[in-house]
């Protein structure tokens, strides 16, 4: 039996292992996956002694940790810089990819506007960077939010966010873990009260489905989306790396 699983730590919530369990059901496949919850990325070389182990997704917080383990990334690895896919071949390489980006940018998509030129990216961690790629290549140019600000990284402070910033940023993505059940009355520090119906606000946390953050959103006439869909859509992609022939 052919073995998947995710890489993570504190991962019991995981989407993926639903996700992947009830595919594999529904099409008779003969494979199982999942969780393999590390505490540290030290741990890492374990898991890869697992029999029959073939592909894995990685999630916070070793999007970046795994990268020194791989064998070749992929380009959208390499331009992203962080890895939420690994496909072990059968020559025992481990290639990295990431489906981040592509789940990110094919469910934002539909919900752009004619006013939507400019992004804050909220956090700095591995799915900000697929989001930062997304958003290059459909030519939305963004500035990052953090707690550490840095002008040479265009990263800026979250005190820097005012009335102005956010007249000319319609899109703005929560890439921090605020938020996330059990802590649903938490969200990113920005003023809410400045928000319209030109803007879309996207959170990456899809449990719960309407985060505090999406709901200041709804209450100003904005645009909402949650991260399930890009979680769906990387998911997939994931499985089309997995199942492709080895292509190094």
């Amino acid at each position: 039996m052919d073995r998947y699983g995710l890489l993570g730590k504190n991962i019991s919530y995981s989407f993926s292992k639903g996700h992947f369990t009830e595919k594999f059901n529904a099409e008779s496949l003969n494979a199982i996956y999942e969780n393999f919850d590390i505490p540290s990325i030290a741990e890492f070389s374990e898991v890869l002694k697992e029999k029959n182990l073939k592909g894995l997704n990685v999630t916070i917080p070793y999007k970046l940790d795994v990268i020194p383990f791989m064998d070749t990334l992929d380009a959208s690895a390499k331009n992203i810089g962080a890895v939420n896919v690994i496909k072990l071949q059968e020559n025992g390489k481990l290639i990295g990819y990431n489906s981040d980006y592509f789940g990110f940018k094919n469910s934002l998509e539909p919900l752009l506007k004619p006013s939507t030129k400019k992004a804050l990216i909220l956090g700095t961690g591995g799915a900000s960077k697929a989001v930062a790629y997304a958003l290059k290549t459909l030519n939305i140019a963004y500035t990052f939010v953090s707690r550490t600000p840095d002008t040479d990284q265009n990263r800026i402070a979250y005190g820097d966010l005012n009335k102005e910033l956010l007249a000319s940023h319609h899109l703005i993505i929560n890439c921090s873990p605020l938020g996330t059940h059990p802590n649903v009355d938490q969200c990113p520090d920005i003023p809410y009260e400045y928000l319209t119906e030109n803007h879309i606000l996207y959170d990456l946390i899809y449990n719960p489905a309407e985060t505090l953050f999406l709901k200041k959103g709804v209450e100003r006439g904005s645009t909402t989306c949650n991260g399930l869909q890009m979680l769906i859509l990387q998911a997939e992609k994931s499985w089309e790396i997995w199942k492709a022939k080895d292509a190094f």
